[in-house]
């Protein structure tokens, strides 16, 4: 229960940056944003992002130290190459209609998605009680 508590930013994370790619549709269009491409790339960053979490916080939860090294790192590169798999196959589906400010708005949420995880999982590093 506590490490669903500790997603909780991450999620309202995804539900403010959802309702205002809804809600702002003509803003992004001045910008040359496409508002489908964000969407789809914010739910997708979310979903990765919540794997990513899950598989950390159990590499946490054990009691070797070295296993929880390896976990953050499996989680990392998961993200990482499965995020980059997904832009490939983007870039490779939509080659002349790639919307470049969505694509590279989409990276810039990665990062952001990445740098909430590694603090959250900080956070509860350091409350864990044997580390």
């Amino acid at each position: 229960m506590k490490n669903r508590k500790s997603f909780i930013p991450i999620a309202l994370l995804f539900v403010l940056l959802t309702a205002l790619f809804i809600a702002g549709k003509t803003y992004l269009e001045g910008w040359g944003l496409d508002q489908g491409v964000l969407l789809i790339g914010n739910t997708f960053l979310f979903v990765i992002t919540l794997l990513s979490f899950m598989i950390a916080v159990r590499g946490l939860n054990t009691t070797n130290p070295h296993a929880f090294v390896r976990s953050v790192y499996a989680s990392i590169m998961l993200k990482l190459f499965i995020t980059i798999i997904a832009a490939f196959i983007y870039i490779a589906t939509y080659k002349k209609e790639l919307n470049k400010p969505a694509f590279f708005t989409l990276m810039g949420l990665y990062l952001v998605y990445s740098f909430m995880e590694v603090s959250i999982l900080t956070k509860m590093l350091k409350l864990r009680k044997n580390a």
